[in-house]
């Protein structure tokens, strides 16, 4: 082992930055990792609403309530 090399996070070698770098930037990645992972499972979890009125109005066209054109015209309002 080279004298100036003390474990994961040592001083790294004369005249560089080495891995005292390295131990700063280690925990900000693994933090930055772990808020990612975090976000991604709750946007994962949670359902995607969409908008209730456009719902509610493919529901009536679908059913024979109105016709496309008013479908069409009601869909451009609620846009």
């Amino acid at each position: 082992m080279m004298p100036w090399m003390h474990g994961w996070y040592g001083y790294g070698p004369p005249g560089g930055l080495g891995w005292s770098l390295w131990a700063w930037i280690h925990p900000l990645l693994l933090l930055g990792l772990l808020i990612l992972g975090v976000y991604l499972v709750v946007r994962a979890l949670t359902p995607r609403r969409e908008d209730r009125a456009l719902e509610i109005l493919r529901e009536r066209y679908a059913r024979g309530e109105i016709d496309k054109e008013t479908f069409e015209r009601m869909k451009r309002d609620l846009s």
